[in-house]
C-alpha cells in the first residue's frame, strides 16, 4: 500500500476511534463542566479560573446546575486567591427553554467562620450580571461577603420541551455568570473581600472541539492526496 493510502487509513481510523470514545463517554454520564474564565473590569486583574459550572442532565427534562468556587495561586493574592459567590445575582444562567421551573436550591458554605445558610438563597428571576448582559435565571443571596458561598446548586425542570444532552440545557455563548468575591486563601470571613466583581463563561472559540478536529483531519487528508499524486 502506498504511503498516501496508509496515512489516509490511519486518519480515518483515528476519527472513528475518537467518535467511538465520545459515544462511550456519553453513555456513561451526561455531565459537562464549563469554566468561569473571564472577569469584568473590576476583577480582571485577578487570574482565572473564577470557578466552574457543572451541568448534570439527569433525564430529558431535568438538570442539576452546580457552581463551584475557583482558586488562584500567589502572588495574585499574598497567600493565593479564593473566589466566592454572593450578593444579588450570586449566580446566573441562560436556560435553553421557553419555560422552566427552579427547585432544590442549596449551597456549601466556605467555612465555619461564614454566616451562610440556605435560607439566604432565593430565586432572583431574570436579571443582569455586570459586563455580561442578561440572564433568564439568577439566584440572589442575602447580604454580602460574610454570607457568601463556595458552591451553589439548583435543579432546572424544562416545562416547554426536552433537552437532548447536557450541552443543550443552557444556551450557547455566555451562558453562565457569577457575582464574585475575591478573598485571600484560605477563605475566612475575617479576611474580607479584596475585590468584588463578576465572572462568566466565555463564548465558544471558533475552530475548537469536534469541528476543529474535523477541519484538521480534512487538511491532513488533502496533504495525503497531494503526496499520492506526486508518487503516481
Amino acid at each position: 500500500m502506498q504511503k498516501g493510502s496508509l496515512l489516509r487509513v490511519a486518519l480515518i481510523g483515528a476519527m472513528v476511534s475518537f467518535g467511538g470514545s465520545m459515544v462511550a463517554s456519553s453513555a456513561l454520564a451526561d455531565i459537562i463542566t464549563e469554566t468561569l474564565g473571564v472577569g469584568n473590569a473590576a476583577i480582571s486583574g485577578f487570574p482565572p479560573p473564577y470557578g466552574t459550572v457543572s451541568i448534570n442532565r439527569t433525564d430529558t427534562t431535568h438538570a442539576t446546575i452546580t457552581f463551584t468556587e475557583g482558586t488562584a495561586p500567589a502572588p495574585a493574592c499574598t497567600t493565593g486567591c479564593t473566589y466566592l459567590f454572593g450578593g444579588n445575582g450570586a449566580v446566573a444562567v441562560n436556560v435553553n427553554a421557553t419555560s422552566f421551573t427552579l427547585s432544590g436550591l442549596t449551597g456549601t458554605s466556605p467555612g465555619a467562620s461564614f454566616s451562610s445558610v440556605v435560607a439566604d438563597l432565593s430565586d432572583g428571576g431574570a436579571g443582569t450580571e455586570d459586563g455580561f448582559g442578561s440572564f433568564n435565571q439568577t439566584i440572589n443571596n442575602f447580604d454580602g461577603f460574610t454570607h457568601s458561598w463556595a458552591t451553589i446548586t439548583f435543579t432546572l425542570t424544562n416545562t416547554s420541551g426536552t433537552w437532548a444532552s447536557a450541552s443543550n440545557v443552557l444556551t450557547t455563548g455566555i451562558n453562565a455568570a457569577a457575582h464574585t468575591f475575591v478573598t485571600a486563601s484560605p477563605a475566612l470571613a475575617s479576611n474580607g473581600a479584596i475585590q468584588t466583581g463578576f465572572s462568566a463563561v466565555p463564548g465558544p472559540i471558533l475552530g475548537g472541539g469536534i469541528p476543529g478536529l474535523v477541519m484538521a483531519c480534512g487538511g491532513l487528508l488533502a496533504l495525503a492526496r497531494r503526496r499520492r499524486q506526486r508518487i503516481v
